[in-house]
């Protein structure tokens, strides 16, 4: 079983790798010959869709027959290990979970060459992208992580099992969710960055990368859903929302995912924020690359975590590597993203769709700088400074309850500006409504803001329904 496992991985590298530079040349060729060497390209994609899903299977396979002479197998399995567990042990461990990831990224892959090709051009720099993301997933799995490993020595006529942690039903479904988030991002990534190498004309690649942006968007949510309630029902992890670096790392990229869905809004109906969100995007794919090297490295502290390895060094060259790439283009083709129409007035619904976005990248960069910032003391100071739930709790409150005014007040507001006609009759009785409100809640004696500040949000939630 090992050894299929592992050819299975090398052929899979190998076709993803000639479907890179296949689809790389013929972008390059004149066209009588590029569009065969593309057409093979994309075949090779398909095919590395079905070698690396037969090493995934073998892995399963090698679960639920005891085959303890694979390591990964010995470490996260045992004969009494229930069925659906063992169906998680493909991503119960580091090496299986990478697996998993190389998996679903060959299915995205698998279904953009079958779905997009009314624009062959755009869908072949995708199509590239997304085969040398795939190349750097199997290269690690080939030359760093090793699945299929083999044990040393006498074989072992048990496994340890999994962790009785993570025996747990969110163990079947909350990774799968989080991953098909983490790994879909690398779909919109692909369009956003083919279309600024190829200075794509028109606004047909945004559309497409909205589309992908809420499908992958709306699995993240409902693995970290999952994950909180998780979280809370197994003792010691912290309740619904510990601000663990882990969870921290999946919530940036939902952040500023959830950011590029708002302000899309602005470039197809306006033309405007381009190069923000090409921006938006760029950072939402390296976030996510970047929450899968926190919770591989060891560089912080984490129940959510995997053991401590020598892989984060492949993540932080790749995180290099892709920033330095999409730099690149953006100076090289920066004038391309030129906005068509500027902001005209702060009382607008793009002036308000532009505040919902920094507040959103407050929240993130409060999560960055929190997250990191026991790392960086360590650097500089050479003692490791903690940050801990209190401070998380205290800048982002003020910044969830100011993102709940602008989702009651945007929808109301008109584009490009509004009257004081429109204000008036819109804002005129919800403002006094809510002064009404928090005259009875001072009155009452609830002074402080730390018990108003939920009744307020409740307030505000209700005047958006008005």
């Amino acid at each position: 079983m090992a050894q299929i496992g592992s050819f299975a991985l090398l052929l899979a590298l190998a076709l993803s790798a000639y479907s890179f530079l296949a689809g790389l040349l013929a972008l390059v060729l004149p066209e009588p010959g590029s569009e065969r060497l593309g057409e093979t390209a994309r075949r090779a994609g398909i095919a590395a869709f079905a070698v690396v899903l037969l090493a995934a299977v073998v892995l399963v396979i090698a679960a639920f027959q005891d085959d303890f002479s694979i390591a990964y197998i010995f470490h996260h399995s045992n004969r009494d290990l229930p069925a659906p567990y063992k169906f998680a042990t493909l991503w119960s461990g580091q090496e299986g979970s990478l697996l998993f990831w190389s998996l679903l990224l060959a299915t995205y892959g698998l279904v953009l060459r079958l779905r997009h090709k009314t624009d062959s051009r755009l869908f072949a720099h995708a199509s590239v992208i997304i085969a040398a993301v795939q190349v750097f997933f199997l290269l690690l799995l080939n030359f760093a992580a090793h699945p299929f490993a083999t044990m040393q020595g006498s074989l072992p006529q048990d496994g340890n099992g999994l962790n009785p942690l993570l025996q747990y039903p969110e163990m079947v479904i909350h990774p799968p969710m989080l991953y098909l988030g983490y790994v879909g991002f690398t779909v919109p990534f692909a369009f956003a960055l083919g279309a600024l190498v190829m200075r794509y004309p028109g606004e047909k690649w945004i559309h497409i990368t909205r589309r992908w942006t809420m499908v992958t968007w709306g699995f993240l949510t409902c693995g970290i859903f999952l994950g909180a309630h998780w979280a809370y029902s197994v003792l010691g992890w912290g309740g619904y929302w510990g601000w663990d670096p882990v969870e921290n790392a999946s919530l940036m990229p939902w952040l500023t995912g959830t950011a590029f869905l708002h302000s899309v809004m602005m470039q197809e109906k306006r033309g405007m924020l381009k190069v923000w969100n090409m921006w938006l995007i760029f950072a939402t794919f390296l976030l996510s690359i970047f929450g899968t090297f926190l919770t591989r490295s060891g560089v912080v502290s984490s129940v959510h975590a995997f053991a401590q390895s020598s892989i984060g060094n492949w993540f932080v060259t790749f995180l290099a590597l892709t920033f330095a790439v999409c730099v690149f283009f953006y100076v090289k083709n920066r004038s391309h993203l030129r906005s068509e129409h500027r902001l005209e007035s702060l009382v607008s619904r793009e002036s308000s769709f532009l505040f919902n976005n920094l507040l959103l990248l407050v929240a993130c960069f409060t999560l960055l700088w929190g997250t990191l910032f026991p790392v960086l003391s360590e650097w500089v100071q050479g003692t490791k400074v903690t940050v801990g739930p209190p401070f998380f709790n205290r800048v982002n409150v003020p910044v969830a309850l100011l993102l709940l005014l602008l989702t009651a007040v945007g929808p109301l507001l008109a584009w490009r500006k509004t009257s004081v006609e429109s204000l008036k009759r819109n804002f005129l009785w919800p403002a006094l409504g809510a002064l009404a409100a928090g005259v009875v809640l001072l009155v009452l004696g609830l002074r402080p803001w730390k018990d108003v500040s939920y009744l307020y949000s409740l307030i505000t939630i209700m005047l958006s329904v008005l």
